[in-house]
């Protein structure tokens, strides 16, 4: 091991040796089209700001208010320059360092007369020291601190696309709530109309007692359904008040005019698999951990090798603050200072082991979200293809409905079919058109998630340096003693 330091060792003032493997580009187990998109010709795109394709205001000023107060959004940018602030620290120990001190020491000693002699002794001076990163300990060290603090920026883009998502999302669910709500009223209304009509008939005796008693329960049947469509329309609006970073109900005046279910006005740009590899914050976050402990085993592998050292100091002492200057003793020292790793154990080539395994891990967790990633755009292909498929589908069986019930109200009227056909037809009918509006939703839902998968999220620069708290008088001062106990935690309300 010293022998094959030897070369590096003549090699320091050329800028010195590393050590370790080197971070290249990962080979990405990516096909070179989507199977479930269309046989067009496939061409890098960029989605953009997608949640604007709904045209919905209300909803993209929901998104910015999202990113300016979301909590996870917050924890996120702290992660960012707790990671910068790491670097800098990883960066600090390539440079020399200069330390200071200072003593002010009573005296005494006895003479040989029997006297008592009592005098002051100060003393001052500098250490210095500086090690030459001759096998690229520091320097990988570094590397690895960039690389983390890049992969943390990308978490803050990965919480970016899960928050602007889950906002679109849950804004999506609240509409489709009102619509199957409104439906459930006036379908409710509808039946209640009939009901009204069997009771008449049942009075001339053209109706017996049970199709009244039917025609009141399906009425009420269709009105029960409201009580849970309002809970969860009530849930998600406390979700987007969450995700805003606010109290549940903050939007609840804001969201309680009816709005129609959003529907895309274009179709999203797939692009090609690859693209996903820089679209993906969380596919870039996993290859830059991949490199992040690529250095580190650089880091580990440095240790079984010389450090170098220059060292050096000064000191002074003086009986009197003023002699400092002129009738001070004065010392100093310096040189090289070589440490040499003879015997550990086994324990640092065991480190250089953990180094590879944990890289190693890294790069599985990078080809699993890799593989994720592609997953979740051709599901989310495939899922929103279909449900555009259902939905058609079911507006045509809608419709068949709707005529039928119609025309079954007109010939009950008429007294020309049973009310049993009345009764079937306009449940029929409501059934159909509330999977019409879940389908509708399921669209407009199926089309956030085929955006998220795209890599589709904030596009805004985000400033991450912003602290949350900024703190005051943290000079040296007398401690209070309120500084002295745990403070509890104040509400604040909100107007």
């Amino acid at each position: 091991m010293i022998r094959s330091a030897l070369p590096c060792l003549l090699a320091l003032s050329l800028g010195g040796c590393a050590v370790g493997p080197v971070a290249t580009p990962l080979d990405a187990p990516v096909p070179a089209r989507w199977s479930e998109a269309p046989r067009a010709k496939a061409k890098r795109a960029s989605i953009g700001d997608w949640w604007r394709a709904f045209n919905e205001p209300l909803l993209s000023a929901l998104i910015e208010e999202a990113v300016a107060g979301n909590q996870s959004v917050a924890a996120a940018k702290a992660k960012v320059r707790e990671a910068r602030a790491s670097r800098r620290m990883s960066a600090a120990a390539l440079a020399p360092s200069v330390s200071g001190a200072a003593s002010a020491t009573p005296q005494q000693s006895s003479a040989t007369t029997g006297g008592v002699a009592v005098y002051n002794q100060f003393v001052g001076g500098l250490d210095a020291s500086w090690e030459i990163d001759i096998f690229g300990g520091n320097r990988r060290t570094l590397e690895a601190s960039d690389f983390a603090a890049r992969a943390a920026e990308d978490d803050l883009d990965a919480a970016l696309l899960t928050l602007v998502g889950d906002v679109a999302t849950y804004y999506i669910e609240a509409r489709g709530y009102q619509a199957r709500i409104a439906l459930a009223r006036s379908t409710a209304e509808s039946q209640r109309k009939t009901a009204a009509l069997t009771q008449t008939k049942f009075q001339v005796g053209s109706a017996s007692a049970v199709d009244t008693s039917k025609a009141e329960a399906l009425a009420a049947n269709t009105e029960a359904t409201i009580p849970p469509f309002r809970a969860s329309f009530d849930q998600a609006v406390h979700r987007l008040g969450i995700l805003t970073g606010q109290a549940p109900g903050a939007l609840a005046q804001r969201m309680a005019a009816v709005r129609p279910i959003p529907t895309p006005r274009k179709a999203l740009p797939l692009g090609l698999p690859a693209d996903l590899l820089k679209n993906r914050p969380d596919v870039r976050a996993a290859e830059k951990r991949v490199a992040e402990y690529t250095a580190q085993i650089g880091v580990a592998e440095a240790q079984l090798y010389p450090k170098l050292s220059l060292t050096g100091s000064v000191s002074t002492n003086a009986l009197r603050v003023e002699d400092f200057a002129k009738a001070s003793t004065v010392a100093w020292s310096y040189g090289p200072s070589l440490s040499i790793p003879f015997f550990q154990g086994g324990k640092l080539t065991a480190q250089v082991d953990y180094a590879k395994a944990t890289r190693d891990e890294y790069l599985t967790t990078w080809r699993a979200t890799v593989l994720t990633a592609l997953e979740d755009v051709e599901n989310g292909i495939v899922a929103l293809n279909q449900e555009k498929l259902h939905a058609k589908k079911l507006a045509e069986s809608a419709a068949g409905y709707a005529k039928a019930a119609t025309l079954s109200r007109s010939l009950y009227a008429m007294g020309s079919t049973s009310f049993l056909d009345v009764l079937d037809a306009e449940r029929s009918l409501y059934s159909e058109q509330d999977t019409l509006l879940v389908s509708r939703t399921a669209i407009a839902t199926d089309h956030v998630a085929l955006a998220k998968a795209l890599g589709g999220g904030w596009t805004k620069p985000v400033d991450p340096t912003a602290p949350e708290v900024i703190d005051a008088n943290e000079g040296p001062r007398l401690a209070t003693a309120q500084e002295t106990m745990t403070p509890e935690p104040q509400a604040i309300v909100q107007p």
